[in-house]
């Protein structure tokens, strides 16, 4: 399968502070691609040894402006944890 798995860098208060305690990093993935892909791609762009990959899809919220509504797309999530010794350096920001 010929997808682009890793999407972007998830840059939240709470991925930031994971990163730093306990060596884990936040992606988002595309939505057809599984555990085993995520970690190939991680492994094979970053250099890095992955131990675990969890991940979540997440529905789209319904949003509302003015009497029109519709809803924000789908997305899926991925928490990878590295070895210790190993990071992920990312541009987190001016």
């Amino acid at each position: 399968m010929n997808l682009q798995v890793l999407r972007t860098p998830r840059l939240t208060e709470k991925s930031i502070n994971q990163k730093e305690v306990a060596n884990q990093v936040t992606f988002m993935v595309a939505p057809e691609a599984n555990k085993i892909e995520i970690k190939a791609a991680i492994e094979r762009l970053f250099k890095v040894t992955v131990l675990n990959v969890r991940t979540l899809n997440m529905r789209g919220k319904t949003k509302r402006v003015g009497r029109y509504s519709g809803r924000r797309q789908d997305s899926k999530k991925a928490v990878v944890t590295l070895k210790a010794g190993h990071k992920i350096e990312y541009f987190e920001g001016a």
